[in-house]
């Protein structure tokens, strides 16, 4: 499956207040080789494997496969991942047709607040709120998997 998403910082704490989810995400890294990106994901009680190829030229795209795995596979998984685990809190906020996810970073990445939409088409209109600033779609120091590396606290 072809994953399209936009990603942009985000200016304020105003999205809390319009936030119908919110979950933690514990997740580490099996590899963080551009070409092929492979994370287990523990999502509040649900664990994943997902595995991601390499990004468009634009970052706008990229082959995404996932597959749902016990918490306790997940577990065990995290524990052969690279040294840094990424700590995140997710919010869900629903903007007119989309649903932005927001993810507040926490530990060694704190003070980073990053939202994502996920879109069916490159060029599909989605509104933006108030509370998203620059967009940072395809800068490659944004992917969890270069702030499991780089952790923004280093910056």
């Amino acid at each position: 499956m072809i994953e399209i998403e936009r990603k942009f910082l985000v200016n304020s704490n105003n999205f809390k207040a319009e936030a119908f989810k919110q979950t933690r995400i514990i997740q580490g890294f099996l590899s963080t080789d551009k070409k092929r990106t492979v994370r287990v994901r523990l999502k509040g009680e649900m664990g994943y494997l997902t595995i991601k190829g390499e990004s468009s030229k634009n970052g706008l795209s990229r082959f995404e496969w996932e597959k749902e795995i016990a918490n306790a596979e997940a577990k065990q998984l995290l524990a052969l991942c690279l040294e840094e685990v990424i700590d995140k809190v997710r919010y869900e906020v629903k903007v007119g047709n989309h649903i932005f996810e927001i993810d507040e970073f926490l530990g060694s990445n704190e003070g980073l607040v990053v939202a994502e939409v996920e879109l069916n088409s490159e060029n599909e209109h989605f509104i933006k709120p108030d509370w998203l600033a620059n967009e940072v779609t395809g800068d490659v120091k944004y992917y969890n998997s270069q702030l499991s590396q780089f952790p923004f606290s280093k910056w």
